[in-house]
C-alpha cells in the first residue's frame, strides 16, 4: 500500500501545494483542516479516495491524534497573520505546532516537515515571530529529526501579497506600505511544496532550511514590480511605522469592540514585524542544500496578476493594436 502523509492546514495557501505534489509522487493524502467541506477542492489533486479533507483543530489532542492514526509522515502548515477568537498566536503558532510533533513522536512517525517563516524569533517584540520560533523550538524538542522551512513571503496565485496590493492599486493613485525600505526575498509557493516533497521522499538532513527567492527587493521595489506587471502607475507611499502602530492600535481595537466582523486592515504586530528584513541569512541552510532552484517572480507574477490590468485580459490586445497602420 502507498504511503500515507497527514497535512495539517493542507487546504491553505501552501498547504494545498504540498497536498498536490504528495498525491503526484503516489502518496495518500490526508488533508487536515477545520472545515472539510470548504477544502473538497484538494480531491481531484488524486484518484478517487486518494486525497481526502478531514475535521481537526489542532488546539485538541485527541482530534490530532484522530486524523495522525496510520500515517507515515506528518506536514504542519497551519500558521495565522492575526489571532482571531481562540485562535490565538500562542494556541496555533506554539502550543499547536508542538501537539502535533508531540503526538508525532508517540505515534512513531519517523519524518515530519513544520513550516515555519524567516524572522521566527523567540526574543521578537512580534507575538507571530515569538511564537513561530516557539513553535519551532518544540518541534525539534519532540522530533529531533524533524525539518523546519522558513520561508520569506510566500507569492502564487492565491497569495494575500501581490493580490492585495494588486487590488488596492484599483482605488486610486496612491499605493500605502508601511516599511518601504525592508528587505524581503519572495518565493514562489510550489517551490516551498517541492522542498516539502523533497524532505518527504529523499533523505534531508534535519534542521532549519531558510526559503528564499533569487531576487531581493525592499517592499517599494517590489510594489514597484507589481505595478508594472499590472500595467498601472500609481505612487508609492511609505506610511511612517509611528503612524502606522497608531494605525494598528485602532483596527485591533475596532476588531475587538466588533468581535471580529470587522478585520484589522493592519495590526500592530504586523507592524512590528515589517521593522525587519525578512531575507535567507548567509549561513542557513536553503534551496540549494536541497537541490532546488527557485524560480522568479517575473516569469510568475504576469501568470495571475493580468486580471488587475485596466482591461484585464483583454489588456495585451489592446496594447498591441496600437501598433496596427489603418
Amino acid at each position: 500500500m502507498s504511503k500515507l502523509v497527514t497535512i495539517y492546514g493542507g487546504s491553505g495557501f501552501v498547504g494545498r501545494y504540498i497536498a498536490r505534489r504528495m498525491a503526484k509522487a503516489g502518496w495518500r493524502v490526508r488533508v487536515a483542516v477545520r472545515r472539510p467541506n470548504e477544502a473538497i477542492f484538494v480531491k481531484p489533486y488524486g484518484v478517487v479516495g486518494q486525497v481526502e479533507p478531514v475535521l481537526c483543530n489542532i488546539r485538541d489532542d485527541a482530534s490530532v491524534a484522530q486524523v495522525m492514526a496510520g500515517a507515515d509522515a506528518v506536514v504542519n502548515c497551519v500558521g495565522i497573520l492575526a489571532k482571531q477568537g481562540k485562535n490565538t498566536f500562542d494556541a496555533v503558532q506554539a502550543e499547536g505546532a508542538a501537539r502535533i510533533a508531540r503526538i508525532a513522536a508517540e505515534h512513531g512517525i519517523e519524518k515530519m516537515v513544520h513550516v515555519s517563516a524567516i524572522g521566527a524569533d523567540a526574543e521578537s517584540a512580534s507575538d507571530y515571530a515569538r511564537t513561530k520560533a516557539e513553535g519551532e523550538a518544540a518541534v525539534l524538542e519532540y522530533m529531533p529529526q524533524a525539518v523546519i522551512l522558513r520561508p520569506s513571503i510566500v507569492f502564487g496565485p492565491e497569495d494575500q501579497f501581490f493580490n492585495r496590493f494588486a487590488s488596492m492599486s484599483r482605488l486610486g493613485p496612491v499605493l500605502p506600505v508601511v516599511g518601504a525600505d525592508t528587505a524581503f526575498q519572495p518565493v514562489y509557493v510550489d517551490d516551498v511544496a517541492k522542498a516539502a516533497e523533497t524532505v518527504l521522499t529523499t533523505s534531508v538532513e534535519a534542521g532549519v532550511y531558510e526559503l528564499g527567492g533569487p531576487d531581493v527587493l525592499s517592499f517599494r521595489a517590489l510594489m514597484e514590480l507589481m505595478l508594472q506587471v499590472i500595467r498601472r502607475r500609481r505612487a508609492v507611499v511609505n506610511i511612517p511605522f509611528w503612524l502606522a502602530s497608531i494605525m494598528g492600535f485602532g483596527f485591533d481595537t475596532l476588531n475587538s469592540l466588533t468581535l471580529g466582523l470587522v478585520p484589522a486592515q493592519i495590526t500592530r504586530d504586523q507592524v512590528r514585524n515589517l521593522r525587519n528584513d525578512n531575507v535567507v541569512s548567509d549561513t542557513a541552510k536553503g534551496f540549494a542544500a536541497l537541490d532546488i532552484k527557485p524560480v522568479a517572480m517575473s516569469s510568475v507574477l504576469p501568470e495571475y496578476l493580468w486580471r488587475f490590468r485596466p482591461s484585464g485580459q483583454y489588456d495585451a490586445i489592446k496594447e498591441s493594436a496600437k501598433n496596427l497602420r489603418v
